[in-house]
């Protein structure tokens, strides 16, 4: 077991069980690490800010925390709008962020960023310098983090920046999982006094543990239509 193991296990015992990516060569150890956990789904993004965007929603309706990963500071940075977004609306929402093994950073590679000062602008908590064998202690505290609720909120936003050594090298353990508080989720009200319902799984995303976002973009292009089918069918308002 590596780091990275020890880090998606824990994720998955605590109930976290989605995570939105866009996934780079520092982060192969993660996509397999998921891969190999049957409770766990990846869902390929084809752009950072939906991965970002799609966590903040899957929070907001779901009510309990998704993860990003992102592929280093340039990444993140794609992604920043709407984790902004998911800021202000106090989502729950887990950032795994990719970097450079710990002696590479020296070398100044071509991505090479300061990932924490980019995301202490869109994070309650921050963590950069984790070590294979505390990766799954820092993990939880992440989760514990993104479950600190304010006033009329759901969670927070935390960003985990994982030195690619800390995915790769040995871990002995997972850490103790977190109890995620159970969420019911009412509806946004509407200005007319109803409720929106929402029908969150939709069939072209069912089949596969990997799917793309920009499946159904696709079908429709292909097929001339002006909106992809069945992806605002299960979203309806009152009257």
């Amino acid at each position: 077991m590596n780091g990275a193991d020890s880090l998606i296990a824990g994720f998955v015992e605590s109930g976290i069980t989605v995570c939105f990516a866009n996934p780079g060569t520092s982060e192969m150890h993660l996509v397999q690490a998921m891969d190999a956990q049957p409770g766990f789904r990846g869902i390929l993004c084809l752009f950072e800010g939906v991965c970002t965007g799609a966590a903040d929603g899957y929070a907001r309706i779901a009510g309990k925390p998704a993860v990003t990963l992102l592929h280093l500071g340039p990444g993140l940075g794609n992604g920043i709008a709407n984790l902004h977004n998911a800021r202000r609306a106090g989502s729950p929402v887990i950032n795994l962020v990719g970097n450079h093994s710990l002696a590479h950073e020296a070398l100044d590679a071509p991505l090479t960023s300061d990932i924490k000062t980019l995301a202490k602008n869109v994070s309650q908590w921050v963590h950069h310098d984790a070590q294979a064998e505390d990766l799954s202690d820092i993990g939880m505290q992440a989760l514990a983090a993104t479950l600190t609720r304010s006033k009329g909120t759901q969670g927070q936003v935390a960003t985990l920046i994982i030195p690619a050594d800390a995915c790769w090298n040995p871990a002995e353990r997972i850490a103790a999982p977190k109890t995620v508080p159970p969420h019911v989720q009412s509806g946004r009200r509407s200005g007319r006094g109803g409720r929106w319902s929402f029908n969150v799984a939709q069939p072209d995303f069912i089949g596969s543990r990997w799917p793309a976002s920009s499946r159904s973009m696709g079908r429709c292009k292909n097929s001339g239509q002006s909106r992809v089918p069945g992806c605002y069918d299960g979203l309806s308002g009152p009257g």
